[in-house]
């Protein structure tokens, strides 16, 4: 075991991937050379050479296009955009070509490619750098969108991602989680399946669901609330598509109360899809309206008003308090 932030351990899958399968190959602006813009990819240039890291133009239709290419030709490519705001570029890439290619081949034909995106706010960045756009791609059929919410995670979704999975996945790095806290990761090789979610902490009164860079924020929260002798179950989704909708529900139906917690606009988010199967399979349970607490239909505010625009952990406290006075 090391500890490691997610950055460092983003990077050790990655130098697994490549140690593991010659097929997987790395692609994307500055990867290479400059190591990444948050440099994720340090040193792999190094490791690996130009024929398996390599450094684009700044083309994001071309990068995606051409990891295309390669999944199709036997390849399993990661190609890295470097934030997410910028892959609308490639947006009809996206979802003309990656997410179709199963249902076009009827089956024949899978595309194992990821691609890597730093994602949403909380790093006081500027226009198209903190937006939290998760639900396109999840809403796009033949698409896998995984949200690692840690280092440890992080590393055994991504290396899952490349090296077990034959469809594409969308995969989303909180880059407010890049290097904010440390947890311990496994030396030896380690996995997790895309579509389940974790319990991370059990409890009766009521379940608080989140995922990504939320969960920070929704743990402080259940301390919070358990320091009012509430007991708080918090479940990390991790994969919001598919959504693990036997989890979702076991835990509510258990608790009878839910909250749902996400960084991007309220609007058709994620937790909409959450309190929709939770209402659909598990209704019969619930003692109380579901709440959400999200980011705000406007666009992303920039610099020091974004903390007003995140949700944080008082806001995550007080929702679950209205649920459980109910």
């Amino acid at each position: 075991m090391a500890q490691m932030h997610m950055v460092a351990a983003l990077n050790k899958a990655l130098d697994e991937a490549l140690r593991a399968d010659d097929t997987v190959v790395l692609l994307g602006q500055d990867i290479g050379q400059d190591e990444g813009v948050f440099r994720v990819t340090a040193e792999l240039l190094k490791r690996y050479g130009e024929k398996r890291v390599i450094d684009t133009p700044l083309a994001e239709a071309a990068i995606v296009g051409g990891a295309v290419g390669m999944a199709l030709y036997g390849l399993k490519p990661v190609a890295e955009m470097q934030f997410s705001g910028f892959a609308y570029q490639a947006y009809h890439q996206i979802e003309q070509h990656v997410s179709r290619f199963r249902n076009r081949t009827r089956g024949r034909f899978g595309l194992p490619m990821v691609i890597r995106m730093p994602y949403g706010g909380g790093i006081r960045a500027v226009e198209h750098h903190s937006e939290s756009r998760e639900t396109i791609y999840a809403h796009t059929p033949g698409l896998q969108m995984v949200i690692p919410s840690g280092p440890r995670n992080a590393r055994a979704l991504l290396l899952e991602a490349i090296l077990h999975n034959p469809d594409p996945v969308i995969f989303f790095e909180p880059k407010q989680v890049y290097r904010s806290f440390k947890e311990e990761v496994p030396d030896e090789l380690e996995y997790l399946p895309i579509g389940k979610a974790q319990v991370v902490r059990s409890g009766s009164a009521i379940t608080l669901l989140s995922y990504g860079a939320m969960m920070r924020p929704t743990l402080e929260a259940a301390d919070m609330l358990a320091d009012e002798r509430t007991s708080v179950e918090v479940v990390d989704l991790l994969t919001v598509s598919p959504l693990d909708t036997a989890t979702i529900v076991a835990s509510v139906a258990k608790t009878g109360r839910a909250v749902v917690i996400h960084e991007g606009p309220r609007t058709c988010g994620i937790g909409a899809e959450v309190v929709a199967r939770i209402v659909e399979k598990s209704l019969d349970h619930l003692e109380a309206p579901i709440r959400r607490v999200t980011g705000f239909d406007v666009q992303f505010p920039y610099f020091a008003r974004e903390r007003a625009f995140l949700p944080n952990a008082d806001r995550i406290a007080h929702a679950a308090r209205e649920v459980l006075a109910y």
